[in-house]
């Protein structure tokens, strides 16, 4: 059965995915953890989650995947879509300088993912543990956040605690509080 764009599923898709997504949804499930989830055209900009927003009603985050000049660490940051982005208020604050967008290799290489698609999900792909994953303290205050499942087709609805105290000591990967003004 295929699945309909717009329809609100708490359930992995029945249907045939890609293996990044499917994972997602394996890990979720094996983890015990409650989504809610769209399908949806790809979603190349924030502005192209406005509809996938007001379907699960919730805010969907910005992600960025960064790293240092010498490409020696690398980042996630998870922002709310509207706050603006300057790498001189994130670099005083985890004490890295010169921060820019880290290459597609990378972003394939450490989380798994194409550009477009980059998520908090995708830090299941890092068991090397090269990404530092830093979110912006509005989503850590919210009850819920927005998400791909490694996919810009689908988006996910997901509790805040269930990312802190479930998904993210599962997979290994603590985070770092940050303030953007």
């Amino acid at each position: 059965m295929a699945e309909k764009e717009g329809q609100v599923y708490s359930t992995a898709p029945e249907d045939e995915r890609a293996p990044e997504e499917q994972a997602v949804y394996a890990l979720l499930e094996r983890l015990g953890v409650e989504y809610t989830r769209v399908d949806h055209p790809a979603a190349w900009t924030m502005e192209d989650c406005r509809e996938p927003e007001k379907q699960l009603d919730v805010r969907i985050c910005k992600n960025l995947f960064l790293c240092n000049r010498q490409k020696t660490a690398f980042y996630l940051l998870m922002l709310p879509a509207d706050k603006p982005f300057k790498t001189k208020d994130l670099s005083a604050q985890i004490g890295s300088a010169r921060l820019s967008f880290a290459g597609e290799e990378f972003m394939q290489e450490f989380l798994g993912v194409q550009p477009g698609s980059v998520s908090v999900l995708g830090l299941m792909n890092d068991t090397g543990h090269r990404v530092q994953l830093l979110i912006e303290k509005e989503i850590l205050r919210d009850t819920f956040f927005g998400c791909h499942p490694c996919k810009n087709t689908s988006s996910m609805k997901i509790r805040v605690s269930d990312l802190k105290n479930v998904i993210l000591p599962a997979i290994g990967h603590p985070y770092t509080e940050v303030s953007l003004p």
